[in-house]
This record gives C-alpha cells, sequence and structure tokens, in this order.
C-alpha cells in the first residue's frame, strides 16, 4: 500500500519522491498544502474507489496515516 500512495504523491508537482517515507509528515515534509492534500484524497478515492469522510481527513498527518487508513479501509 506504501508504494500505491507513493505513487500518487509523485504526482504532486512539489514532492521529493525521494523524501517519502511513512513518517513523512504531508504539510512539514512535503510541503503540500490544503489543496495538494484534497487532490490527494480525490486520487485515493478514484484508485481504491473508495469514499473518504471529511471527518476522516484531519487524521492524515503523516504518510503513514494515509497507509494505514486505506489499509483499513480497503484491506491490502
Amino acid at each position: 500500500m506504501f508504494e500505491k500512495v507513493k505513487e500518487l504523491l509523485k504526482e504532486l508537482p512539489q514532492v521529493n519522491v525521494d523524501e517519502i517515507t511513512l513518517k513523512s509528515e504531508l504539510v512539514g515534509d512535503l510541503g503540500i498544502n490544503s489543496l495538494e492534500l484534497a487532490d490527494l484524497v480525490f486520487a485515493c478515492e478514484e484508485k481504491f474507489d473508495i469514499e473518504i469522510k471529511d471527518e476522516d481527513i484531519h487524521k492524515f498527518v503523516t504518510v503513514g496515516d494515509v497507509v494505514n487508513y486505506l489499509n483499513e479501509v480497503v484491506g491490502e
């Protein structure tokens, strides 16, 4: 799942793929803004055919948070 999330993050213009780890903070380390976070959420929803609730998005602080959430919801 980490590799799939990493592929989605690579699509964002300012994200350096070499800096992506499970502990990378989306905002602090990777420089993702709120619009780009929305793009990431949308990309996850499209790729995994799921709906991410708005109240769950605030849980996405690190890449690992996104991976863990998707593992729970998608079950991969």
